[in-house]
């Protein structure tokens, strides 16, 4: 995934090339009259495809009061359509050789299947029929609220600091619909009625809404015939696609809190706002966090973990979201370690670097961990038309995807200094702790 490749202790090796070359990927694009962009990438070198659909919808596409439609999309489109029966949408792309998946985002839906090249026809008649004919009727709402349900039961509310993201996320937003997760709440999955969910999809699954990318070992001319076969029938969208013009106010005071969890060891985490995406400063600020948090050598690893013994883990989520993410930061404390301790240690090492930057070899480094994840993003058919979808949707150009490594190699030492100063603010920052359900006070 391109997602600015904020390693989190990815990286095995250094590459000895230098810094920031690279392979151009070479791509055509089209645009069928009812809206659906397609991209298509010639690579014949293994008799694979990997096709995609990106839908432009997330969470932050729905209502306060309807949250997690986007997710529960995700899964409500695998129960099968008008012309593949109900549960085999996954047996039939198995049973010719394929691989398939989905996800949903704050920003993105997203859909695809690995197969033999020449099953390319029948993943462009599934995506289709996907986008054309999905059943969405009362047995399979009811089939994936169960799925939906157990989900949320297992990555969530059982898993120790499973609600990190849930919690950081209705903290650090007062107004944009990036306050809640993609999972969203059930209560409101169960109070919809079938016809909202039907108008979702009738208002978000529509081709003008999708990205179209196959790549692999295909030849241009017969895809672009079978893409207008499957695809130029599927009705344009009647209405303009909702998207929240929802700017959230800088925040300028600190917000703490303390969250008593299923779990043995106390946990420290730290929120910040990022910019867009699409900012500049994004690059920077990705660089930053793979320094601060991204695998066993980065600089809190190797002083609280290794040096201080003050965390056993430290790790960073840094969600680059469309209008602007959050950079979250969480450390797991030794035994005997109040979150106070670890806290104030990982708040000095932030402003070890504000005042003092860093050093030229770790900049070095660091720019060689960055062009080894551009390059291994890459490396895969699956990454490839990863990256082209969000090249175009993301970033209004899908000539992106040949241009991240210059990004990357325009950020200077200085700019991580400037970035740590600007964003890593402790005045409008979410701080919580996570403590052992034993240690709350009685009511």
């Amino acid at each position: 995934m391109m997602r600015k490749l904020t390693a989190l202790g990815l990286v095995a090796g250094m590459l000895s090339v230098p810094a920031f070359s690279q392979t151009k990927i070479e791509f055509k694009e089209f645009d069928l009259d009812n809206g659906l962009h397609v991209i298509m990438h010639q690579d014949n070198t293994t008799p694979i495809v990997v096709t995609s659909v990106l839908y432009h919808v997330g969470s932050k596409n729905e209502q306060p009061d309807r949250t997690g439609f986007a997710h529960f999309f995700e899964h409500l489109m695998f129960e099968g359509t008008e012309n593949i029966d109900r549960g085999e949408y996954m047996n039939i792309i198995q049973a010719h050789g394929g691989t398939l998946n989905a996800y949903t985002s704050n920003d993105i839906t997203y859909y695809y299947e690995s197969l033999p090249s020449n099953e390319l026809e029948l993943a462009l008649y599934m995506e289709s029929e996907r986008m054309l004919h999905s059943k969405v009727d009362m047995t399979g709402v009811e089939t994936q609220r169960e799925v939906v349900k157990e989900e949320k039961r297992q990555s969530y509310d059982n898993r120790p600091y499973g609600s990190i993201l849930i919690e950081t996320l209705k903290r650090s937003y007062t107004e944009h619909p990036y306050r809640w997760a993609p999972i969203g709440s059930l209560d409101d999955l169960n109070a919809a009625s079938i016809e909202e969910f039907q108008q979702f999809y009738k208002d978000f699954y529509v081709p003008n809404n999708a990205t179209l990318t196959i790549a692999g070992d295909i030849d241009y001319k017969t895809t672009e015939e079978w893409v207008k076969k499957y695809f130029s029938e599927i009705p344009k969208g009647t209405k303009a696609i909702y998207r929240p013009d929802v700017k959230e106010p800088k925040k300028t005071a600190e917000i703490r809190d303390i969250i008593y969890d299923n779990i043995q060891i106390p946990a420290v985490i730290q929120a910040y706002n990022l910019p867009p995406k699409t900012d500049k400063d994004s690059y920077a600020m990705s660089m930053l966090s793979t320094y601060l948090t991204g695998g066993n050598s980065s600089l809190m690893t190797k002083e609280l973990v290794d040096k201080q013994q003050k965390a056993l883990a430290l790790a960073a989520i840094p969600l680059d979201l469309e209008d602007g993410g959050i950079f979250i930061m969480y450390g797991i404390t030794n035994m005997g370690v109040e979150p106070k301790d670890l806290e104030t240690e990982i708040d000095k090492l932030i402003k070890q670097v504000q005042d003092q930057g860093i050093s030229d070899k770790d900049f070095e480094k660091l720019q060689n961990i960055m062009e080894n994840n551009i390059v291994s993003g890459n490396s895969s058919m699956a990454g490839v038309a990863e990256n082209l979808a969000e090249a175009h949707v993301i970033y209004g150009d899908t000539q992106y995807v040949n241009k991240v490594m210059e990004a990357y190699g325009k950020v200077t030492k200085a700019d991580l200094q400037r970035v740590a100063k600007e964003y890593l603010t402790l005045d409008g920052r979410v701080v919580l702790y996570y403590l052992p359900k034993p240690a709350e006070p009685a009511q």
